[in-house]
């Protein structure tokens, strides 16, 4: 499973969840993660068809206000109700360096 999910990360121009269910969510996330740490600076968006998404953009909205994730990551979820609209803010997107937390801490 982990080596299929590298190689889409790979061949992948950014990253789009549709609705679905928990394993949607967990890929979204692990590639979201991943831009966390670095290890790529592709898009990442959430189709929220008919808000589907809401509660999960509240929940990330909560976890940034809880300090839980930083600005700049929150940042690096893009969401839009339409696939046009979606497809726009990527066409729109420039990656930024995201600092990891670890970096923060000093020895």
């Amino acid at each position: 499973m982990h080596e299929r999910k590298a190689l889409m990360a790979d061949l992948a121009d950014g990253f789009i969840a549709l609705p679905g269910g928990y394993g949607t969510l967990e890929e979204f996330c692990e590639v979201l993660t991943w831009t966390q740490l670095g290890l790529h600076q592709k898009p990442h968006g959430l189709l929220n068809v008919e808000g589907y998404y809401d509660h999960l953009i509240r929940l990330f909205d909560h976890a940034l206000s809880e300090e839980f994730v930083r600005s700049q990551h929150r940042s690096i979820v893009l969401t839009a109700a339409t696939p046009e609209q979606l497809l726009d803010q990527f066409a729109a997107y420039r990656p930024q360096n995201v600092a990891k937390w670890a970096e923060d801490i000093k020895p």
